[in-house]
């Protein structure tokens, strides 16, 4: 038996979806990681995973901002689907083009390129399903795109439920790793990458043979700070009365990624070096009470940091946070999903990554699920409740207002977006006005993350179609 969380929904937009040309002159490859069209300034992806496309409910698109001097710029943008040329594949309902996105430079240009995991996508009339759909960075931003078409695993059922990517053998070529919930459950798609749509090898591994945990959920980052990436599988293990959340670290090495400890279990993680130590520390969010089944849970859910070593991990405690952790705005209260997402970014200057982490069910007063998100800062000693921030839409400066059921941190990003050193921060309401979602931008100062300045977006404003759409459901960048 497996856990797998399905995106279940309906929806009434309509329109025809179009790209919309990145602005501004084509600039040579920056090299930095998140950047589409090279211009030396991170952009971002936007999923809105259940967007009407072509008629076709729950089909899906992704909007792209692309950032500036001056921050993101919503006015150079562009929207992409199966229904835009030079996109593999039509729309089709329940496809969710956009719930499965990461980023990476895989034929190595110098030019970032968005993956999206299409594990809805039926293969011909075979009993297959799931492709990997690489949309290329350029000078002009991401304009063409490739499905992976080998090598491929043999066995195909909703290939790409997650993604990630890394150079996980340090030969200093991007791969990619692709969940999947046939066997073998862990694909490690090895770089560098041809346009046409072809990886150096393909490596299958059954993780839930391996070590008993399945591959759900897939997180990449250097923890061992030896110049390869790891690899963060999260999924579940059996143990006497069950099933519980748990992970393991798969470490990377020159023959590529071999199994290694087990670590705190999650629905979502993020791999950042919060003490500056050399070594990248596992943070991983589980939004559940804590409980036989969900050990890492917490009063209204908790994230665990479990710090990093040469060998790869320390034998230093293992960290839990929860609100009510001293110094955590706020109280922990049943449901309230603190952990459900999670990213990593320097907010204030300092050198030391802070974590942006999601609390989108949390009531603010008597407002049901209106969702707010926590920022917890890095130091010296860790990740702590010293100096933590939480916003939500009832924060003074904050656009909008805090309602019923609108999930508010059910996405946070933090990315520098103009340069300054400093991350910005993008966090998403997916169940805004009943579905449309949105999405919010916090500006950073020295002090880290302010609601002084910050705005809002959906759809619209970006050239994609009203409607439910849970836009701001998936950011990467």
């Amino acid at each position: 038996m497996r856990k797998r969380t399905l995106l279940l929904a309906a929806t009434l937009t309509t329109g025809l979806l179009t790209a919309l040309p990145a602005t501004g002159a084509a600039a040579a490859p920056s090299g930095l990681n998140g950047d589409f069209n090279g211009d030396g300034f991170r952009d971002v992806a936007i999923a809105a995973p259940i967007g009407k496309v072509a008629g076709k409910s729950g089909a899906g698109y992704v909007a792209v901002v692309y950032g500036t001097a001056s921050g993101l710029d919503t006015g150079k943008r562009q929207i992409i689907s199966q229904d835009t040329a030079g996109i593999p594949g039509v729309p089709e309902s329940g496809d969710y083009f956009g719930d499965r996105l990461t980023t990476g430079d895989l034929d190595g240009d110098g030019y970032t390129d968005l993956i999206v995991g299409v594990h809805g996508e039926q293969i011909g009339s075979t009993g297959d399903s799931g492709v990997l759909t690489v949309i290329w960075g350029g000078s002009t931003g991401l304009k063409t795109a490739t499905d992976i078409s080998s090598p491929l695993p043999e066995n195909r059922n909703e290939l790409g439920w997650s993604v990630a990517t890394g150079d996980f053998d340090g030969d200093g070529d991007t791969d990619l790793a692709a969940a999947n919930i046939a066997f073998p459950e862990l694909n490690v798609f090895e770089g560098p990458f041809t346009r046409a749509g072809t990886a150096t090898e393909l490596v299958g591994t059954d993780t839930l043979e391996q070590t008993g945990i399945n591959a759900d959920k897939l997180v990449a980052g250097d923890v061992t700070g030896d110049g390869r990436t790891d690899l963060l599988v999260m999924g579940q293990e059996e143990f006497t009365d069950g099933y519980r959340t748990r992970s393991v670290l798969y470490n990377g090495t020159a023959s590529g990624l071999k199994a290694g400890s087990k670590v705190a279990g999650g629905y979502d993680a993020v791999i950042a070096d919060v003490d500056k130590d050399g070594y990248g520390d596992i943070v991983t969010g589980n939004f559940m009470e804590k409980s036989a089944t969900e050990p890492n849970g917490g009063p209204g859910g908790a994230i665990t940091v479990t710090y990093g070593a040469a060998t790869g991990l320390s034998s230093r405690t293992p960290v839990r946070i929860t609100q009510d952790t001293t110094g955590v705005p706020g109280s922990a209260e049943k449901g309230d999903g603190f952990g459900w997402s999670l990213s990593a970014g320097d907010t204030n200057g300092d050198g030391y990554p802070d974590i942006a982490v999601g609390i989108e069910n949390e009531a603010i007063g008597s407002i049901y699920k209106a969702g707010s998100f926590a920022v917890l800062r890095g130091s010296a000693s860790g990740l702590t409740g010293s100096g933590a921030k939480v916003f939500s839409q009832d924060s003074t400066s904050v656009p909008g207002a805090a309602e019923r059921l609108d999930n508010f941190g059910s996405a946070v990003h933090l990315t520098d977006f103009d340069g300054n050193g400093r991350a910005e921060l993008l966090a998403s309401a997916m169940s805004e006005n009943t579905g449309d979602g949105a999405v919010w931008l916090f500006k950073s100062t020295t002090s880290g993350i302010t609601a002084t300045g910050s705005k809002s977006f959906g759809a619209a404003t970006v050239g994609g179609p009203t409607g439910d759409a849970y836009f701001g459901d998936v950011l990467a960048g």
